[in-house]
């Protein structure tokens, strides 16, 4: 829900959003206008009930901006907390953390959480995704928009999507990485800055005849929903859109990575 008198909005879907009314039949496409009414109606008055504690409590302001915060965190190196959770947890190769650390993708946040870096079209820094072993989310007074992973350059005419900067990566090892493609996450999700982010990538590459979005969500229904409002971006901005999908055993494509890795006897605990 976005406040302020804009409404609501379906990150999954992004031609679904408006007031109550059309929030009522989204979500019950059967119902007439004079049916929502009738359905709104009973709860008009109504007062959401909370525990005094949530009442109480107050959203604290970061206490530093989100691009001191990542300029004050430690770099990527061998051998740390970080990368043994990368490299031995998750299986990413050490070639693809270089690639990712060349372009200071990766910083080191604590207690072993790896910190991805948004990035809007300007290279302008938007937020800080945050993984580890027992904790993911977004940094406070972060900004959704695109992990970025060049395999070549940032203008690479294929653009390939998945959900988490860790899936990026390692479709990246799977593929190579393949130097014709930007390797793209968008913290789950498909929120209004990463909407924007993905329709300017688009807009960039619409003349080019090499120009495709390859969705590369999830193998589950969630995934599946994530793909199929991709390729509704793609075919709006008139850009070629193809459905990758890992293998259902799997799920998603760190997964298929550390599959692959373990049978071939790379993986070391």
């Amino acid at each position: 829900v976005n406040h302020g008198g804009r409404g609501w909005w379906d990150p999954m879907h992004p031609a679904a959003k408006g007031d109550v009314f059309g929030l009522v039949q989204h979500l019950e496409p059967g119902l007439s206008f004079g049916a929502v009414r009738q359905r709104l109606r009973a709860l008009a008055g109504i007062t959401p009930s909370f525990t005094s504690a949530l009442h109480r409590r107050a959203r604290q302001p970061p206490k530093l901006p989100v691009a001191e915060r990542w300029a004050m965190a430690p770099a990527l190196t061998v051998g740390s907390a970080v990368w043994r959770y990368l490299t031995v947890s998750r299986g990413l190769p050490g070639r693809i953390l270089h690639l990712a650390t060349r372009h200071d993708l990766i910083r080191e946040g604590p207690k072993g959480s790896a910190w991805f870096k948004h990035t809007d079209h300007t290279t302008r820094l938007t937020g800080i995704e945050m993984r580890g072993p027992g904790w993911r989310g977004m940094a406070a007074g972060s900004d959704k928009t695109l992990f970025r992973l060049p395999g070549g350059s940032l203008s690479a005419p294929r653009l390939v999507v998945v959900e988490a900067p860790i899936d990026a990566l390692s479709l990246a090892a799977l593929e190579g990485p393949r130097a014709d493609t930007l390797y793209l996450a968008t913290a789950g999700g498909i929120g209004p800055g990463t909407l924007q982010a993905l329709r300017t990538l688009l807009a960039s590459r619409a003349m080019d005849p090499a120009a495709e979005l390859i969705a590369a969500s999830d193998a589950d229904p969630p995934g599946d929903r994530h793909a199929a409002c991709l390729t509704e971006l793609a075919a709006a901005a008139g850009v070629r859109a193809a459905r990758l999908r890992p293998p259902p055993a799997a799920g998603d494509w760190n997964e298929l990575l550390v599959r692959a890795r373990a049978r071939a006897g790379e993986l070391v605990s």
